[in-house]
């Protein structure tokens, strides 16, 4: 955990997780006016053993993070563990980090059908490069079927176009 302080760090940079996570905690805890005894207490209950002298030692970087010990945390705060240690002043905005969150699970989407795709076309290519005698039947169909889906997904996206 960094030594350096608050004061060091500009506002949005990411940190080690463990030094976000400790600020969080200390900040989550605060904002629902909870006691170190009263965050003891709910990790407890839990299943997370962790005393309250634990949680203070945490929260003020004189003891370190474990993974089973962030779950916790974040169970009982009610946030996802990547929202626990990301930057303190975006996961002060929790809205953003469920944002962020939806941002990056749809470009590791985008980029799984990306790849999916070229794989696709790259056998399609391979296939119709030894069989030149349909190759003109595949591309129109392929070139139909392909301006279908982007119209249906127009379609449900923004509507039907206005009619004249």
């Amino acid at each position: 955990m960094s030594d350096n302080g608050d004061e060091d760090e500009p506002p949005g940079v990411l940190l080690k997780g463990e030094d976000n996570a400790a600020r969080r905690i200390k900040a989550e805890r605060e904002r629902r006016g909870w006691s170190t005894t009263t965050l003891s207490d709910r990790l407890n209950e839990a299943g997370y053993e962790m005393n309250p002298s634990a949680v203070w030692r945490i929260e003020n970087g004189k003891r370190r993070i474990n993974l089973d010990e962030a779950i916790g945390f974040a169970e009982a705060f009610g946030v996802s563990l990547s929202n626990l240690v990301g930057p303190p002043a975006l996961a002060a905005a929790g809205r953003a980090m469920e944002l962020i969150d939806t941002v990056v699970a749809a470009n590791a989407a985008a980029q799984r059908a990306q790849h999916a795709y070229r794989r696709a076309n790259a056998d399609l290519i391979a296939y119709l490069d030894a069989h030149p005698d349909i190759r003109e039947a595949a591309d129109v169909m392929v070139s139909n079927a392909i301006a279908e889906n982007t119209m249906k997904i127009n379609q449900e996206e923004f509507g039907l176009p206005p009619q004249p």
